[in-house]
């Protein structure tokens, strides 16, 4: 029996909800598999919980079963995601948790991998076991927008990340632009580069800033330093470069993990020598001689399972991404200073002219970080 509950029960919620926060644990390592949390409950009471921790290694379920042992005989199962009946790196969660004895399965949510998708809750009806589904589906999509992303649209899930004045500049003329914003909020950054799948930038960034691109754990604050259940891992580092101007000499080249160069500029030469310096270099030219961002994006997610994409640039890159449709989240850091009119600005949008052009968003967020503020919004395309 199958119930996709309208009016979900109080204690379902609850125990739901602990599964939620043990899933937000695998928040900076579970990649490229999605962050899932597990509690088993008997008679009243949790028995066994588990979360995500690492791709390769068991899921949430097993973890939780192991803790449960016996006593998940009879059980019910409270799951952020829908278990899997596939055999991948790890075996199929499904008949470790028929094996175990459980009776009822609580799901927030189906997993939009086609090979999982409704074939976990296939087989453990099959196997005479309760399904329950939709229980805070909404909190577990949140947890996983990259996953779901890559699974449903076969792109990342993309957030961008600025820092800006009170009068919405985010550089200099000259482009000067360190620091417009707090030591707090910038370590608030590295929590979303800790999240992230790749970092990306352009190649203005590089030649003006020359960054790392990198997770400095010690800048993270004290809770995830000291939970983190393994090491958190190493963002690939993404430049858009049209005309290959990065410098072969570029900090970032010479980080630990990987980076990689696309670009619309054919030389060989240029290619060799950033190839040389351990980049990866990807000739996916578009209109005007620009990379092509869309086919991009689509290759991060095919070649690199790529989830979710930070991208820290300026006006250019990140305009050209919005009118592309392929921001999904805007997160501003907006200091109290004032900059001036010749200062520049977030994002460059030259096609707009009119008021009616206007691209819309939906502030989802706005909480103090330091005496920054940051925000949070959704931009809204037409469809």
């Amino acid at each position: 029996m199958i119930n996709e509950t309208e009016a979900q029960k109080p204690v379902d919620q609850y125990y739901m909800a602990q599964a939620l926060r043990l899933a937000k644990r695998g928040l900076w390592t579970t990649d490229p598999n999605p962050r899932a949390g597990c509690v088993i409950v008997q008679d009243g009471k949790i028995v066994g919980e588990g979360w995500h921790k690492v791709a390769g290694k068991p899921h949430a379920e097993v973890y939780a079963l192991q803790q449960a042992k016996e006593k998940a005989q009879g059980a019910t199962c409270y799951v952020t995601l829908e278990p899997c009946c596939h055999q991948g790196r790890t075996p199929p969660c499904t008949e470790a948790l028929i094996k175990a004895g459980i009776t009822r399965v609580v799901l927030a949510m189906t997993d939009p991998n086609p090979l999982v998708s409704s074939k976990g809750i296939e087989r453990l009806l099959k196997a005479g076991i309760i399904i329950e589904t939709g229980i805070l589906s909404q909190e577990a999509e949140q947890l996983n927008p990259g996953f779901f992303m890559r699974m449903r649209q076969n792109r990342p899930y993309i957030r961008s990340k600025l820092g800006m004045s009170l009068d919405g500049r985010t550089a200099m003329a000259s482009g000067e632009s360190k620091w417009i914003t707090s030591v707090e909020a910038r370590h608030d950054v590295q929590c979303l580069r800790a999240r992230s799948s790749a970092i990306m930038t352009g190649a203005g960034t590089v030649l003006m800033d020359d960054p790392q691109l990198t997770v400095r754990e010690a800048e993270l604050p004290c809770y995830l330093q000291a939970d983190k259940p393994v090491d958190i891992k190493i963002p690939l580092r993404v430049v858009i470069d049209t005309h290959l101007s990065t410098p072969a000499q570029s900090r970032l080249l010479k980080q630990a993990g990987e980076t990689v160069i696309f670009t619309a500029s054919k030389s060989k030469s240029a290619t060799n020598i950033l190839e040389q310096a351990g980049a990866r270099v990807i000739y996916l030219p578009g209109q005007n001689g620009e990379v092509d961002l869309r086919l991009a994006c689509q290759l991060l997610a095919q070649e690199y399972e790529t989830n979710e994409v930070l991208i820290e640039t300026g006006a250019t890159l990140s305009g050209a991404m919005l009118r592309q449709g392929l921001i999904d989240e805007i997160k501003i850091y907006m200091a109290p200073i004032l900059m001036g009119n010749k200062a520049r600005g977030l994002f460059d949008l030259p096609h707009i002219e009119l008021l009616e052009q206007h691209i819309s968003l939906n502030i989802t967020d706005i909480r103090a970080v330091g005496d920054n503020w940051r925000i949070t919004a959704l931009p809204i395309y037409e469809s």
